[in-house]
């Protein structure tokens, strides 16, 4: 009994002794919970004074806030202030206001584009060219430690800008006037955090009564610009009082829905056709040939008295009036000696917006084909330069391209992406997939050589799909070939109201899945006659694709080859 007894004191003692331990343990968790819970105490203590009492900006260089965005870390050079005028650097006004800013070497000046206005600036004058006209200013281009500068101060007319210098804060503001912007008065003192966090830090305090920018506004946090130029979040509610300053400004076109322009193309020696008492269904835009470029490098006009007619009819249909410019007859080299002189292409431009307002024009057509491939970049300057004038009076700048892929002088010579971003819109002319001086037969316009160019226009190129209008032709070719296929002769063009007339009797119509058209081939005089056809079925595939890929529309070349079904054909397909 005696052993029994010790055993269970013994058991005893190590219960007593564990328990002890946990105790221990215990204690050592409470204590550091303790401090846990001061810690959290005095971070949050600090984390209040900073919040209320700490500016987290204290600008060392110039801030620049453009449209209520901090763009300071993209500057690639500071902002240059300079007897009150404000300078941007090259690089940066490419960044912010205009990428196709260029130094003009002819006249060592900047030439610079936005949206209606083209200007040069240079650097001794004291003017700057806006639209055609000078204007005085009191600061030009300067170059600092090999980098230009421009006085975008002096510039706000062009970029259509306002500008405020806060010397406070050492903060430059710009705001676009073609957007909206809203304020609203501070109803207490409240501190203007930087982010949406907790413990953001302040960035600016505000005073009740004053106004701030309201830059928006969401699950009762607002984003705020305030009177230093500090842009932060504070509670809506402390906001009171909203306000329209000014509304943003819509784009304008002229063309509501999907474009459908037909070119009405005649010599530029004869007369404009008499359409009066004429209609064409579902037509919104007609492009007449009323412009040629002349050898002195400006236009031959072929308007006159029938033009003037012609002018009348379309607009008494409600037609937009387009007018096509083209330099067929006067070839490459004229064009390149326009292309390489911005005092040559200003000229043509000049007249350009004359004719439109002298005439009542609606826009300029540009069809320029076969120039040098070296002009390439010179070409879209012209389309650059050009845009913003036929803008400012209300007109649009359409241009015509070929296929990507092809000849130096035929298809490599346009920069698709500038033009198509440039343009208002870009006219791809989608055939002469295998033209007259083709030594192979083949189709006018194939719906797959279509659509893989269509590709290579929205996805290598880069152009908008809602600037992209797809032409097609309304005509084929017949082909004359020998039994090995090879092409004997020129093909002859003919039109699609003529194609029955042209197929013999009898001669058996295929169609070609691949593209989309019937085809047919007979013997005549020992030689294989071929033709791949344009008809409605054929037509209203490629239509097809314009709302596949979410064209702008749709362009037919030229008016009078049609069958009377096409017109309708169109008005019925186009979404």
């Amino acid at each position: 009994m005696k052993k029994g007894k010790r055993i269970i004191e013994k058991n005893t003692k190590v219960k007593r002794k564990m328990s002890y331990e946990e105790q221990e343990k215990k204690k050592k968790i409470i204590v550091r919970t303790f401090i846990i819970i001061v810690a959290l105490i005095v971070l949050f203590v600090i984390a209040m004074i900073a919040n209320n009492y700490i500016i987290l900006d204290n600008n060392e260089v110039t801030n620049l806030v453009i449209n209520n965005r901090n763009v300071t870390s993209d500057l690639k050079n500071n902002v240059l202030i300079e007897n009150n005028v404000i300078h941007l650097s090259e690089d940066d006004v490419q960044n912010f206001f205009d990428k196709y800013l260029y130094l003009e070497e002819e006249n060592n000046k900047f030439i610079t584009t936005y949206d209606k206005k083209i200007a040069e600036i240079g650097f001794d004058e004291d003017e700057i060219n806006i639209n055609g006209s000078d204007k005085q200013i009191y600061a030009h281009v300067i170059n600092k430690d090999g980098i230009n500068y421009l006085p975008v101060s002096e510039m706000k007319d062009v970029y259509n800008i306002e500008i405020e210098n806060i010397e406070d804060t050492k903060v430059v503001t710009m705001d676009s006037l073609d957007r909206e912007q809203k304020k609203a008065v501070v109803t207490s003192n409240v501190a203007v955090k930087s982010s949406t966090n907790f413990i953001a830090r302040t960035v600016d305090r505000l005073e009740k009564g004053e106004t701030v920018v309201v830059i928006s506004s969401e699950n009762g946090i607002s984003r705020v610009r305030t009177p230093r130029g500090k842009i932060g979040y504070i509670k809506t509610n402390k906001l009171d009082d909203e306000f329209t300053v000014r509304e943003a400004l819509a784009e304008e076109k002229q063309i509501d829905g999907k474009v459908n322009l037909t070119w009405d193309y005649y010599s530029m020696y004869g007369e404009a056709p008499d359409r009066s008492g004429t209609t064409i269904e579902g037509v919104n835009v007609v492009s007449p040939a009323f412009f040629h470029l002349s050898e002195d490098g400006l236009i031959d006009e072929n308007v006159g008295q029938a033009g003037e007619n012609y002018i009348e009819w379309a607009h008494g249909n409600n037609y937009r009036v387009w007018p096509m410019i083209s330099n067929a007859e006067i070839g490459m080299d004229v064009t390149s000696e326009v292309m390489n002189s911005y005092a040559k292409r200003k000229a043509l431009i000049e007249e350009l917006v004359n004719v439109c307002v002298k005439y009542d024009l609606d826009g300029i057509n540009v069809d320029f084909e076969n120039m040098k491939q070296e002009d390439i970049d010179l070409y879209s300057r012209f389309i650059i330069e050009l845009t913003p004038r036929l803008k400012e009076i209300g007109a649009v700048t359409s241009v015509d391209v070929t296929a990507p892929d092809g000849a130096e002088t035929w298809s490599l010579c346009f920069d698709r992406h500038v033009l198509g971003d440039v343009a208002d819109y870009l006219i791809f002319m989608a055939y002469d997939q295998y033209g007259a001086s083709s030594n192979i037969a083949g189709s006018t316009a194939a719906y797959d050589w279509v659509k893989v160019n269509l590709d290579k226009f929205i996805k290598n190129e880069e152009v908008d799909k809602e600037k992209l209008i797809l032409a097609v032709p309304l005509y084929t070719r017949l082909w004359t070939t020998d039994g090995e296929e090879n092409v004997l002769r020129s093909p002859s063009t003919v039109t699609m109201n003529d194609i029955n007339d042209t197929i013999p009797e009898g001669v058996e119509r295929t169609w070609l899945e691949d593209e989309r058209q019937n085809y047919i081939e007979y013997e005549e005089d020992g030689n294989i006659r071929r033709m791949w056809i344009e008809d409605i079925d054929s037509l209203r595939e490629k239509v097809s694709l314009i709302n596949e890929y979410e064209l702008a529309g749709v362009a037919s070349w030229e008016l009078g080859m049609e069958t009377e079904d096409v017109w309708q054909m169109f008005q019925d397909e186009l979404n």
